[in-house]
């Protein structure tokens, strides 16, 4: 049955960023046992951005917010809540919308972490949504960051070609008249859990001695077993939740995991590849920052214009997934 939430919030800006330091497969290469026509094969990546030593998450979400306020320099005003989605905070007991909150000086501001991983963006967009259309709050700040770089192990092959890092910001604030969100769907399996993850307190999630290298852990064919399966239905709940068809989405907004993952997923929802959005030929998996990144490449390409609808689907560990439809402008 369609969504019975009166949704009334709207995204009113965007920004974005990626550090300047570029790592290539050629570089990589030198590092594991990998080649650039391996990797491209693989995984659709050719480039990703690499944060400098002392550049961590809420570096990228304040250069994010940044770019913002270049293209919307009234972005801010009236904030009254900061939701940044990551799994790679900074401090593990300070939030990183904190230390946003206070580079902005947005006095009177709440500001809280969400951690879905690389379904962070999505869970982010349908909590400052649902916020905003409950009336609890009038204008969110939603950033969707990470830096991979400082919990990539770069000599294990299979996670080390992935990573990069990135952020995206965007504003979501109530509009009753011309709303952006049109449905959403969310979920999770915590029985996933061990097939990606960042090594903790006590023990792997395997029940094996803790190695404590605060890396990723990632069984890479059940992470893609579980999204090409999972995320085809959840668009057909959106599809059945928004009362739309595949033939009314113009772009297809994806998490940036692996082109094959992605190929697959299109394939088995009957959504067409030209009109997918990703990131990761030169950015690679941002994780959180994937589909803000997609989407502002596709906006500052001119391929998304104002009007057009939007279907944004996240997954990652927990395993967690949700996706949203949406209407820009």
């Amino acid at each position: 049955m369609p969504s019975s939430l009166p949704l009334q919030a709207r995204l009113t800006a965007i920004g974005t960023y990626v550090p300047s330091r570029i790592l290539t497969n050629e570089e990589l290469s030198h590092w594991v046992d990998t080649n650039d026509e391996w990797i491209v094969q693989r995984t659709g990546i050719r480039e990703r951005r690499i944060a400098e030593e002392h550049e961590f998450t809420s570096h990228l979400c304040i250069a994010a917010v940044n770019n913002m306020l270049t293209r919307y320099p009234d972005a801010l005003t009236n904030v009254e809540l900061i939701i940044v989605a990551t799994h790679t905070p900074d401090l593990s007991s300070t939030p990183v919308a904190c230390l946003v909150q206070a580079h902005f000086g947005l006095a009177h501001t709440g500001a809280y972490d969400l951690n879905a991983t690389c379904a962070g963006f999505t869970y982010a967009l349908h909590t400052a949504s649902a916020l905003v259309s409950a009336g609890a709050h009038r204008k969110i700040l939603v950033i969707g960051a990470d830096a991979l770089s400082k919990i990539t192990d770069y000599s294990d092959r299979s996670t080390c070609i992935l990573f990069g890092d990135g952020a995206g910001a965007v504003i979501v604030e109530h509009d009753a008249e011309q709303p952006s969100f049109l449905a959403h769907h969310i979920g999770s399996d915590g029985t996933g859990a061990k097939h990606v993850y960042r090594t903790g307190l006590a023990a792997d999630l395997n029940g094996a001695p803790l190695i404590g290298n605060g890396k990723l852990v990632q069984n890479g064919r059940e992470v893609y077993r579980f999204a090409v399966s999972t995320v085809p239905q959840g668009i057909e709940q959106l599809l059945i939740k928004s009362g739309l068809s595949t033939s009314d989405i113009d772009w297809f907004i994806p998490h940036s995991a692996n082109l094959r993952m992605i190929d697959s997923i299109c394939e088995k929802s009957g959504i067409p590849i030209e009109q997918t959005l990703y990131s990761l030929e030169y950015f690679g998996n941002t994780s959180a920052a994937s589909i803000p990144l997609a989407l502002d490449l596709g906006i500052r390409e001119e391929k998304v214009q104002d009007g057009d609808t939007m279907l944004l689907y996240g997954f990652g560990g927990g395993l967690t997934h949700a996706g949203l439809i949406i209407r820009w402008g």
